[in-house]
């Protein structure tokens, strides 16, 4: 049996006004969530201007003005600026609005009976009647009506409150046949700057027989007591391109084909069909009474690059996404702030308010996930100080290792430092001059000549050699550089009294030499 859900279904927008017997099986909850927001009402009219030239008599100009309706259906918003997918049918008509003007202005100016519809027909009066047939088109030279026919489309879209004037939208694109996917631009900005809603569409049509969907329309204009009907069907095998996927109960419970024409009579001819998959928009309702079917998203692909159009998803719709996640998966506190934020942006969105009621109702209860995941810090159960004792410890460590680092690198500076104290000083004492020993036999200061006992000696840096008293670095300074004294010989440096040297170039003379073995001077010079 079938059951006709009025937005019973959990996360399905709207309210349930009639149910009958259900399905033996549900459909999931939700699916159809990203695709309702963007469902709108579609109606067509044509606009008539009309002029009767009566001369009958005297010759009288009758104006008058008529909308005539051309269609309506459901559609899906498929862009953010604005663009609807709907059927040719909804947007276009065979039949002709001037020859329904022609039969209203002749009924009401002539008081004939004649049906207001789209046929021409025919009086008795036989010169009413050729005044008649003259006002049908095409017009003539002898036309008695000048005809001026302007189609108006209107899109009302799924907001609360209601939008009661619509969105005037112009034909981009329609099919042949009065069964294709027609493609609808909206005159000028639609969005009021946020974007609209949009539906995805799907990749391909599911192939398997007996696929579950959902088709979402509207069966008059969006109201507060008229929100948009969701029904379910079943895709049966077949059925491709323009002739439609048919529809069948896979357990033969019900007659959807009827069903789904019921349906289309109803208003919901152009209604999107959501795959149960992943919520996205498998296919347009199309067909008649009795034999309900659906044309696939291929063919409604192909329109929109006809039509120039690149369906795409919003910013809002993004933002959507986002707080269905967290309200389906029940984290009814993080879905307030997303919903609430969506509501911002397109404040008119009728799923976003529904679902932020629920929302609201059920934070921090038994069903919100997330009050259930984080019971300890609501409860308090685990304490606060561990934390901070640990906190304190970690500073600890890290004020005490810093302390230990820079220790560590001013050793270096403290050893350096401890070389200069007064103990190292100690160590760094001056020798005491020693005299130096009388002039050598044979040498003669008056010759200029440095005797080598006069050679200035470098005092190293070493301990004070042993017998020899510490000089305080007051009395004698810091000196290293002493000359040796001619009062006494050079300690250290035995076979030196007595030595001689020769006078021309200074090497030394042994006791016996009479010449210079390296110059050959005479010694006795």
């Amino acid at each position: 049996m079938i059951r006709l859900a009025l937005g019973a279904l959990a996360g399905v927008a709207g309210v349930t006004s009639a149910a009958v017997p259900a399905l033996a099986h549900e459909h999931p909850s939700g699916i159809t969530d990203l695709v309702t927001p963007a469902v709108v009402r579609v109606e067509a009219v044509a606009h008539v201007e009309i002029t009767l030239l009566d001369h009958m008599g005297e010759l009288q100009h009758v104006e008058r003005s008529y909308e005539v309706p051309i269609g309506s259906g459901t559609g899906v918003v498929v862009s953010p600026e604005g663009a609807v997918v709907t059927l040719t049918r909804v947007v276009k008509s065979e039949d002709d609005a001037a020859v329904h003007a022609a039969n209203k202005i002749f009924a009401d100016h002539h008081k004939v009976d004649i049906k207001q519809d789209f046929q021409r027909h025919r009086l008795d009066d036989a010169t009413l009647n050729r005044h008649l047939q003259q006002c049908y088109p095409p017009k003539t030279a002898t036309a008695t009506c000048l005809t001026k026919v302007t189609p108006q489309i209107k899109i009302f879209p799924n907001i609360s409150p209601a939008d009661k004037e619509g969105i005037n939208a112009e034909i981009a694109y329609t099919g042949d046949d009065p069964d294709n996917p027609a493609v609808l631009l909206p005159v000028g900005r639609a969005d009021g700057g946020a974007g609209l809603p949009t539906a995805p569409l799907a990749a391909r049509v599911p192939d398997k027989p007996g696929s579950p969907v959902s088709v979402a329309g509207f069966t008059g204009r969006p109201a507060a007591d008229r929100p948009h009907l969701i029904d379910i069907a079943h895709l049966d095998a077949g059925g491709a391109g323009q002739a439609g996927r048919p529809f069948k109960d896979p357990e033969g419970k019900a007659d959807e084909p009827r069903k789904t024409g019921e349906l289309i009579a109803k208003g919901l001819a152009g209604a999107p069909v959501i795959g149960d998959k992943d919520g996205a928009v498998v296919g347009l309702l199309a067909g008649g009474a009795g034999e309900g079917r659906m044309i696939g998203v291929r063919e409604i692909t192909k329109a929109l690059a006809e039509a120039k159009v690149e369906p795409r998803r919003g910013p809002l719709d993004a933002a959507f996404e986002v707080a269905l996640t967290r309200f389906h998966t029940k984290y009814f506190g993080d879905a307030v702030p997303a919903l609430r934020r969506v509501l911002e942006l397109y404040p008119g969105h009728v799923v976003a308010a529904k679902h932020l009621k629920t929302a609201q109702e059920k934070r921090g209860g038994p069903d919100d996930a997330g009050a259930l995941a984080a019971p300890v810090q609501a409860g308090g159960d685990v304490p606060l100080w561990p934390f901070i004792a640990g906190a304190g410890v970690l500073v600890a460590a890290v004020i005490g290792g810093t302390v230990l680092i820079l220790r560590r690198r001013a050793r270096p500076d403290t050893v350096a430092t401890a070389r200069t104290t007064p103990t190292a000083e100690a160590d760094r004492r001056v020798v005491p001059a020693v005299p130096s020993p009388p002039p050598a036999a044979g040498h003669d200061p008056a010759l200029g000549e440095p005797s080598p006992a006069d050679v200035t000696r470098i005092v190293a840096r070493s301990a004070v050699p042993p017998g020899l008293p510490a000089v305080p670095e007051g009395a004698q300074g810091p000196s290293l550089l002493t000359a040796r004294q001619p009062t006494a010989p050079p300690t250290g440096v035995p076979g030196r009294v007595g030595q001689r040297f020769c006078t021309a170039c200074g090497m030394g003379l042994g006791p016996a030499h009479r010449f210079c073995g390296y110059c050959g001077h005479p010694a006795e010079t």
